[in-house]
């Protein structure tokens, strides 16, 4: 299964701060005013996951190079720019900024119409409404595709937030439907044993599963006793020394002053080596990317008190002064929770079992219409070979009747006229009908008779 990797504290940067050279939130961000425009090296964002990514960096793209919108971005705050009231200070930026923006908006309705267009000639269905189609793609105002409003920059924030606040979501359902799907093929695999190796494999399995369970207690995400271990064992220091802040600027590899995402994930590292290796057999590490956005999540919801997916120095601060940060409850791994329950699995195989009988049918159908090719290609290629036949057969015929001059003692050529009778001397022959017998010819010589009439 394949599992997205990208940063999603990067991403909520990129849409919130329109500048994503650095993970810094848009109220902590100083200016500095120079006579000249610093050159900056370009540092290329993660890829938000999002289908409309590509027309999302090139909005903001343009959208910063827009002095009046970069001074009111830097005074906005989090809810500000959430809600879309920055939207309306577009109608503020330049006559050139407008432009572009309206041309990347022609841009993406034109690819949307033509996704859709692909799709409807992958379904030969000519009846579909392109305009109602276009309404699912919420990123934009479909309804004005030419130019690039405030309400467009309102509809791709608040789409673009909500889209990635989902994103765990919809993580937590594809790893739920992994688990389905893997206690759906042993329990068919099972279906195929005789009863003897039937009760073996549920032993195995039994085996498997008490094996993985069996590892070092997990500390609490986020409290002392977890972050002491990773100061102790990964950074190698004396946990004797330990100190919250000095913790944090140690993991603050990017030194931006702010723990993403990413940056906390890489603290539950320890953690999850307790209970998962790659070379055990008992051991799936899809889960144990499960269990690590599960510990995000945790230390997320508990120390990000401003929900800008970043922790500060003072939101870390803070929660070690609380008491869970002492003393934290144990922590329950995904083998001590149920992920789905048995209806929910029933209802699981009833799809999958549809799915499987639509993709028999339409199996089926393809192996029909191959036949059917193959019965119509076996019928022209007789219809090939008899036309063969017929024209070698009127080559040989050609051949046997054509007619060779003989040939003579030395292998000349022979060639043999008919023989006429010779008239008697002083006769004529007869000429056809209508000739006249020409005067002096015939006639008889001096001193010689007439013939007797």
């Amino acid at each position: 299964m394949h599992w997205k990797s990208m940063s999603l504290s990067r991403c909520w940067l990129l849409l919130c701060l329109l500048l994503a050279a650095e993970t810094v939130p848009i109220d902590k961000i100083k200016v500095t005013k120079v006579e000249e425009p610093e050159v900056q090296a370009t540092v290329e964002s993660p890829d938000t996951g999002l289908y409309y990514d590509r027309y999302l960096r090139e909005v903001i793209d343009v959208l910063e190079t827009d002095r009046h919108f970069r001074d009111k971005l830097q005074t906005a705050n989090i809810d500000e720019i959430k809600s879309g009231k920055l939207a309306k200070e577009l109608n503020l930026v330049s006559h050139l900024v407008r432009t572009k923006l309206d041309e990347l908006k022609r841009q993406e309705v034109s690819r949307l119409r033509m996704l859709i267009k692909a799709k409807i000639d992958a379904q030969q269905d000519a009846g579909i409404d392109h305009h109602a189609l276009l309404k699912q793609f919420e990123h934009l105002n479909h309804q004005n595709p030419h130019s690039f409003e405030p309400e467009d920059l309102e509809l791709l924030i608040k789409t673009a937030t909500s889209d990635l606040e989902n994103y765990d979501k919809e993580r937590h359902e594809e790893f739920k439907q992994y688990e389905m799907l893997k206690e759906h093929e042993r329990r068919e695999y099972l279906k195929t044993l005789d009863e003897e190796k039937r009760k073996e494999e549920e032993a195995r399995f039994d085996e498997m599963k008490r094996k993985h369970q069996d590892h070092p207690k997990i500390n609490h995400p986020g409290s002392k006793d977890q972050l002491k271990e990773v100061w102790e064992e990964t950074d190698g220091l004396d946990p004797e020394d330990f100190d919250t802040k000095t913790f944090f600027k140690l993991h603050d590899t990017n030194g931006d002053g702010f723990l993403d995402e990413q940056e906390m994930e890489a603290l539950f590292t320890k953690e999850l080596e307790k209970i998962y290796d790659p070379n055990n057999e008992e051991d799936d590490m899809i889960e144990m990317e499960e269990e690590r956005l599960r510990m995000r999540e945790h230390v997320m919801k508990e120390i990000d008190i401003n929900k800008d997916r970043l922790i500060s120095v003072d939101e870390f601060l803070t929660a070690s002064e609380k008491k869970e940060f002492v003393d934290a409850d144990n922590w329950e791994t995904l083998d001590e929770q149920e992920l789905y329950s048995e209806d929910e699995l029933q209802e699981f195989e009833r799809r999958l079992s549809q799915q499987e009988h639509e993709l028999q049918m339409k199996s089926d159908d393809l192996l029909k219409q191959r036949e059917a090719l193959q019965l119509q290609q076996d019928q022209l290629q007789a219809q090939k070979f008899e036309f063969q036949q017929a024209v070698q057969h009127l080559e040989q015929q050609k051949q046997t009747q054509q007619v060779h001059p003989p040939a003579g003692p030395n292998g000349e050529l022979q060639f043999h006229q008919e023989k006429q009778q010779a008239a008697p001397p002083g006769s004529m022959q007869a000429l056809p009908p209508g000739h006249d017998q020409p005067q002096g010819l015939n006639q008889p010589a001096p001193g010689q008779d007439q013939p007797q009439q």
